[in-house]
C-alpha cells in the first residue's frame, strides 16, 4: 500500500472519500455493537484525530501499542474490556458490507462444541487467500493458506466472534505477543462455526484491489460530521490529495469523493 501508507494507516485509507474506519465503524453502531475497542500502531495520532472530530468517539475505545502484541496479544492485555462476553474481532484494512447483529445471532445459533464463528466469503482468486474446507454442519475441518491449487473459493475474511474460552489458548502461550490467526485458530479445528458474508468483502491489502474497490464499491455517502473529520487530515497533509488522486489516476477534483463532496476545499 505504499506510499498511501507513508501518509496514512490503512484503517484510514479511503473509498470514496470515507476511511475504511468510518465504515466500520457505522456497520458495528447500526447493528447494535455499542461499545469498540480500537488499537493503534502505525500513524496513531492521525486515528485519534480522526474518531476524535468523528461521530464515533462516545462508542471507541482507544488503545496503542507502541510494540506490536499481535491480534491475540491485543486481545489478552485488553481482558477486562470484554468483560466474559462473547466478542468480535475485525482486521480495520477489510471493506465489508455485513449485518453484525445476525453474525453475532448465528454465533449464538452455532453448533454445539464450536468455540468461534468465522465468516466467510467467495474469493475471486482463491490461491491468494486462506480457504477453508467444511462438513456439512458449516464447521471447518482444514486450511488451504494461500496454495496454488486450492479445493475451493471459500475463504477466512478475517472477521471473527470468539468466546470467552479463547483466553485460556491465549494464557497457555506464556508470551505477550500472540497471533490469532497462526498460534490459536489452527488448534480450534473442529470448533470453528462459520458465517458466509453474501453481501460484500475485500480485502484492502494492495494497490490494485484499493482501486478496484473505489471503483466498483457502491457510494455511501459520510454523514457531515465525519466527512469533516477525514477533510481535516487532508487540509493537515497538503500532500494526501494529490497524491490519492494520482494513485487512483483521477484528477484532484474528482478522486476524494463522498457524493460530490471533494477532498480538498
Amino acid at each position: 500500500m505504499r506510499p498511501l501508507t507513508h501518509h496514512l494507516p490503512k484503517c484510514l485509507v479511503p473509498i470514496h472519500g470515507r476511511p475504511l474506519l468510518d465504515y466500520w465503524m457505522e456497520t458495528l453502531v447500526h447493528h447494535g455493537i455499542d461499545q469498540v475497542l480500537i488499537n493503534t500502531h502505525h500513524l496513531a495520532p492521525l486515528v485519534c484525530r480522526f474518531l476524535e472530530r468523528s461521530s464515533w468517539m462516545p462508542w471507541v475505545t482507544l488503545v496503542d501499542e507502541p510494540s506490536l502484541l499481535g491480534t491475540g496479544g491485543t486481545l489478552l492485555k485488553n481482558r477486562e474490556f470484554f468483560r466474559d462476553e462473547p466478542m468480535l474481532v475485525a482486521h480495520a484494512d477489510n471493506l465489508t458490507i455485513f449485518d453484525a447483529e445476525d453474525f453475532l445471532a448465528s454465533h449464538g445459533r452455532r453448533p454445539e462444541g464450536t468455540e468461534m464463528t468465522m465468516m466467510l466469503f467467495e474469493a475471486d482468486d482463491p490461491r491468494s487467500c486462506g480457504i477453508v474446507e467444511l462438513d456439512r454442519c458449516g464447521i471447518v475441518q482444514a486450511f488451504h493458506e494461500k496454495v496454488a491449487e486450492p479445493p475451493g473459493n471459500l475463504a477466512n475474511a478475517a472477521v471473527y466472534v470468539f468466546e470467552p474460552t479463547v483466553f485460556k489458548l491465549l494464557e497457555r502461550k506464556q508470551a505477550p505477543e500472540v497471533d490469532l490467526s497462526t498460534e490459536v485458530i489452527p488448534y480450534l479445528h473442529g470448533k470453528i462455526n462459520t458465517y458466509k458474508n453474501t453481501a460484500y468483502h475485500r480485502d484492502i491489502g494492495n494497490m490494485a484491489s484499493w482501486r478496484e474497490a473505489n471503483q466498483y464499491f457502491p457510494v455511501k455517502p459520510a454523514t457531515s460530521k465525519n466527512l469533516l473529520a477525514w477533510l481535516a487530515l487532508g487540509e493537515a497533509d497538503p500532500d494526501l490529495p494529490s497524491l490519492i488522486a494520482g494513485l487512483l489516476q483521477a484528477a484532484p477534483s474528482t478522486a476524494l469523493v463522498t457524493g460530490q463532496t471533494p477532498l480538498s476545499r
